[in-house]
């Protein structure tokens, strides 16, 4: 009777086992089968970003810039006998206008646009026309430029419209494999729509501008699309795009957008009274080196390494010493001393910031004050002129503001902003930038300093500048 019982038992789950594998078979088969049914309608194959694109597109925006130049024309212009010994001045001088073409994206009901520094570079005196998508057209003004993060805002010259306008969203919710849209006038075929992904972010060796940390895309980007919007799947402004990686001029894959949260920043300053105020953290910075990991207590080359604490300033107060590394910025990797100033420049000013460091192998934290620069130092600017070498160079006392406005590593002394044309300091080959050091063998300190160096009359001049880190001496007369 057991033995009945226990044939009984096995031939259950044997039917048992049976039925699963009949189960999993028609399951296996009726996938198969549903793969492969014809769709029975348009909205069971229908992925379209149409509605994304209907959204947005009226807020991206067309920029042409016209500007009057002079030329020289001559039929003797090709011939190098003429060329050398009379140059590019040589023939009947000429007008004609200049175009350029470019792209941009409305921020504001009030007609504000974003575009890019190098679309209107050169446009003070040039005529601006911005063409929405419907192909109205209306002048425009620059509101603000910034070369150092090559964006520029413009502003419509219709005070009593209303325009569609985007919404700026957080360029940090961002994540490599998102879905993104580029939209501009790529080559001046009209507005174009391209589709790709978040190929990479916070790449900072691009070398387009100075705050380099930018949002990479294989959506089509080409020459016209500059100044366009890059918008995320809820149609919100994640990038201006700005520029490409190609050998061709034509889109390779390689885009590069300016984030958001610093076009942002530079909107916000434009609406404020047309000034940017940067904050300032007091230190320079150099790249983490292989050479150099062990020493720092690090196990990879990454961060910002401090070499030098200005007296006073914000890292100062907040403890930093030469040798600490800088790892995070309130809570988000840098990876070198770009990526650092990209996030502290985007912290908002009069706010801390909340720094990690390495000092010694051990991790700490520091709390920074987001402060402005304090006075750019334009101020004391002042043209130079008399009887000497430097005549025609327009100078100014350096300032940690102007420091930080120029791209310069010193915080005082004095510094050239401009210089005239056939003067006697362009003649010399001195240069915007360039920091006055010695002059005849006093230290150059301030402005009225100077001034009072190059009022003696000497037969001969010596003079050291600094320039682009490297000091260079000269000796003139004798």
């Amino acid at each position: 009777m057991r033995l009945s019982y226990r044939r009984s038992i096995l031939s259950q789950f044997a039917a048992l086992a049976a039925l699963v594998v009949t189960c999993l078979a028609l399951m296996s088969a009726s996938v198969e089968a549903q793969d492969k049914v014809v769709p029975r309608g348009r909205s069971e194959v229908l992925y379209s970003y149409a509605p994304i694109v209907k959204r947005v597109a009226p807020t991206v925006v067309n920029v042409y810039v016209r500007r009057k130049v002079q030329m020289r024309v001559s039929p003797f212009m090709n011939d190098p006998f003429f060329r050398r010994f009379f140059g590019n001045g040589f023939g009947i001088p000429r007008e004609r206008v200049q175009r350029s073409l470019g792209s941009g994206v409305i921020v504001s009901p009030k007609g504000v646009v974003v575009t890019n520094y190098h679309v209107i570079k050169g446009g003070g005196d040039a005529e601006i026309v911005v063409v929405l998508s419907d192909n109205r057209e209306y002048s425009a003004r620059i509101v603000l430029k910034d070369e150092k993060t090559d964006l520029a805002i413009l502003q419509i010259d219709a005070p009593k419209s209303k325009f569609s306008h985007i919404e700026i969203e957080d360029s940090d919710s961002l994540e490599v494999g998102d879905i993104v849209l580029a939209i501009g006038n790529p080559f001046g075929v009209g507005q174009t729509v391209t589709s790709g992904i978040v190929s990479a972010l916070a790449r900072t060796r691009v070398g387009i501008s100075d705050y380099q940390f930018f949002i990479q895309t294989d959506a089509a980007i080409n020459p016209g699309n500059s100044g366009g919007a890059l918008v995320d799947m809820n149609g919100r402004l994640v990038g201006i795009n700005t520029s490409i990686f190609s050998k061709s001029g034509g889109s390779l894959g390689i885009g590069f957008a300016i984030p958001s949260n610093m076009v942002r920043l530079v909107v916000q300053s434009a609406l404020k009274g047309g000034k940017i105020a940067r904050p300032w953290f007091g230190a320079k910075l150099q790249t983490v080196t292989r050479n150099i990991v062990e020493s720092l207590g690090l196990d990879r080359p990454v961060g910002a390494l401090v070499n030098f604490v200005y007296p006073g300033g914000p890292a100062e107060r907040a403890g930093f010493a030469q040798g600490d590394v800088i790892i995070s910025v309130n809570g988000r990797k840098i990876s070198d001393p770009r990526a650092f100033r990209y996030r502290f420049a985007t912290s908002e000013l009069d706010s801390t910031a909340r720094l990690q460091v390495v000092r010694d192998g051990k991790t700490r934290i520091a709390n920074v004050a987001v402060l402005a620069a304090p006075d750019n130092g334009r101020g004391s600017a002042s043209v130079l002129s008399g009887p000497h070498p430097f005549s025609g160079a327009e100078v100014s006392n350096l300032s940690p503001a102007l420091a930080e406005e120029l791209s310069l590593d010193d915080f005082s002394g004095v510094v050239i902003l401009d210089i005239r044309r056939r003067s006697s300091a362009k003649n010399i080959g001195l240069r915007e930038r360039d920091i006055l050091v010695r002059i005849n063998g006093e230290r150059v300190k301030t402005v009225r300093q100077l001034k009072r160096l190059v009022s003696k009359r000497r037969r001969v001049w010596k003079f050291s500048i600094k320039r682009n880190g490297r000091i260079i001496s000269t000796v003139l007369g004798g």
